[in-house]
């Protein structure tokens, strides 16, 4: 008796605590609340709880951007399954590049595939299917401006490099745009399709130096021993860090070839 009086208190205990959670989070989710950004972003900590799932999916209508690049940040995060279909149809629609990003950045996480599409079109300027871009697509990829901010605002854990910073980028690039679809490589890398696979030994010979050694970083992960030979020009780049990348791919490469050597299928 005893013993069950004490489990009941603490569930009481437990409860209470809980409740106090919520009722502190909850000025931060009210609709004009300041912290509105930092609020929904944290629901993403929530994973397996359905009312963070859709406070977070109603977030996606916001009229603010930055909320609804938080709110699919936290549905990515939170493994939340259910918010599939309003992703998608949030992706569709034609909203903001930044936000664009953020859905497909939730989607892949959530497994489905179709969200690498946005990737491949910022680091080959079309997408997958041929089809025309959404203008807002189009006008990302011809504003450097709007590029670097999401490059720096939403992708910049993805970009190589990012320890140096963004003071640091911008004067080893001196442009905008090509942090980004560095940023858009590493996530490709994970992308099962052949189409993407071929977008990125194609970008190990860009203009960008950045894109090509990211690109580099790209194919080592996705472990084809196949692609060794179709990086290897690669090793005399006139920037080392290409060089050292390509080094670095092909040895990773040729260590997971059946013959320790790598292919030389092209």
């Amino acid at each position: 008796m005893i013993a069950c009086v004490a489990l009941t208190t603490s569930r009481l205990a437990a409860e209470t605590v809980v409740d106090r959670a919520w009722a502190t989070l909850q000025p931060g989710l009210a609709p004009k609340g300041t912290d509105r950004v930092i609020a929904v972003r944290v629901l993403g900590l929530l994973e397996n709880n359905s009312k963070a799932a859709q406070i977070a999916i109603a977030a996606l209508d916001d009229e603010k951007p930055e909320i609804q690049i938080a709110a699919a940040d936290a549905l990515g995060q939170m493994k939340a399954k259910s918010a599939l279909p309003q992703l998608k149809a949030h992706l569709k629609a034609d909203t903001e590049a930044g936000v664009a990003i953020a859905d497909a950045r939730a989607l892949i996480a959530l497994g489905d595939v179709s969200g690498y599409g946005v990737f491949y079109a910022i680091l080959t300027g079309e997408k997958k299917s041929g089809d025309s871009l959404l203008e807002s697509q189009k006008k990302m990829l011809k504003d450097p401006k709007q590029m670097a901010q999401i490059g720096f605002d939403v992708g910049i854990g993805f970009i190589p490099f990012a320890s140096l910073g963004v003071g640091a980028f911008k004067t080893l690039t001196k442009d905008d745009i090509s942090p980004v679809r560095a940023a858009a490589t590493r996530i490709l890398a994970k992308d099962p399709d052949p189409k993407s696979r071929d977008a990125l030994v194609k970008a190990c010979s860009d203009k960008s130096w950045l894109v090509r050694a990211a690109a580099l970083d790209s194919v080592s992960h996705r472990g084809d021993p196949d692609l060794i030979s179709q990086i290897e020009p690669q090793l005399t780049d006139d920037k080392s860090a290409v060089r050292y990348a390509a080094a670095a791919a092909i040895i990773h490469l040729a260590d997971l070839s059946p013959s320790g050597a790598g292919s030389k299928k092209r």
